[in-house]
């Protein structure tokens, strides 16, 4: 079987590993280099295998068609593809094309899933295989695999831990069962669909009117990237490595509580949030100690005003 690799990063390139030597890649898409000069883990992988390597600006270009087309592959595997690779291209290979999404499709459609369903505080997630069409991650569905998620993880920990290996093993187990003439169609139940918008700075503010559990969710929702955003004294602050624990107060959401070498604690409706990392802009991300260090924090000033 043909199969033509789209994808980037390390992700892209493990998965790469795990299918060239069973099926053979014929061709690997992958996005241009980096100004950095920092080759994508990829092409790399690709490069030393032999196999040629395709980069044009966008999928959409012209020339995408043409390098897939000339390639003639059975199938199209999608494997951390960001761009938006249009119908014409994923209808070229002659089995279709799959693509790799953290999340158990319907819920939690769209480029940030593992973001939402920690912000959300869903206790399980997971990964699904799907048969790509011209929607945002509204193909028939292949496979799916089940996690727990913890109510103490971050969206880092989820990925790297849990669905990053489980999508490889996740990928190469449907395309063999495509191989085998097994794999299934699934068609997706529409009704009960979610689409978040993408996980980044425009919606990482953080709202200390929320219930205490439901910041604590947002900011390990958004740890590592894009950080949960707030102020203080008037400067912009991210958190990051937080823990959560009930508590009785009277203070005011984003009130510090208590300054200590790990970590501040920060009043929340019902409870309070430590932060043990934070990124200031003078500062970078550092630990709480530095932070504190540096900026002095009183307990009874407030993050947020």
């Amino acid at each position: 079987m043909r199969i033509a690799l789209l994808g980037q990063a390390a992700f892209g390139a493990d998965v790469f590993k795990v299918l060239n030597p069973r099926y053979g890649i014929v061709g690997v898409f992958c996005p241009p280099d980096s100004p950095k000069g920092k080759p994508d883990p990829l092409k790399e992988a690709a490069v030393a295998a032999g196999v040629p390597v395709f980069q044009p600006r966008r999928m959409k270009d012209p020339e995408a068609y043409e390098q897939m087309k000339k390639l003639a592959p059975d199938l199209a595997v999608l494997a951390f593809v960001t761009d938006i690779v249009p119908g014409r291209v994923l209808a070229l290979p002659r089995l279709g094309s799959i693509c790799y999404h953290p999340s158990i499709l319907p819920r939690h459609r769209g480029a940030s899933a593992i973001n939402w369903a920690v912000i959300h505080g869903d206790s399980q997630t997971g990964l699904t295989i799907f048969w790509v069409d011209e929607g945002i991650d509204t193909g028939d569905i292949l496979l799916q695999k089940e996690v727990d998620l913890g109510p103490d993880e971050t969206t880092g920990a989820v990925y790297f831990n849990k669905l990053y290996p489980l999508g490889v093993e996740a990928l190469a187990e449907a395309v063999d069962l495509i191989a085998a003439g097994k794999a299934p169609r699934i068609p997706q139940d529409h009704s009960l669909a979610t689409y978040e918008p993408p996980c980044d700075e425009r919606v990482a503010g953080l709202n200390w009117d929320q219930p205490g559990r439901a910041v604590y969710n947002f900011i390990r929702g958004c740890d590592p990237q894009p950080g949960a955003t707030t102020t203080f004294r008037g400067e912009t602050v991210k958190f990051f490595n937080a823990s959560y624990a009930p508590q009785d107060h009277d203070a005011l959401p984003g009130e510090i509580l208590e300054v200590t070498p790990k970590g501040l604690k920060v009043a929340v409706k019902g409870g309070a949030v430590i932060i043990a990392r934070l990124r200031a802009k003078d500062l970078g991300k550092v630990k709480a100690e530095e932070f504190i260090q540096s900026q002095d924090p009183r307990v009874g000033e407030r993050f947020g005003t």
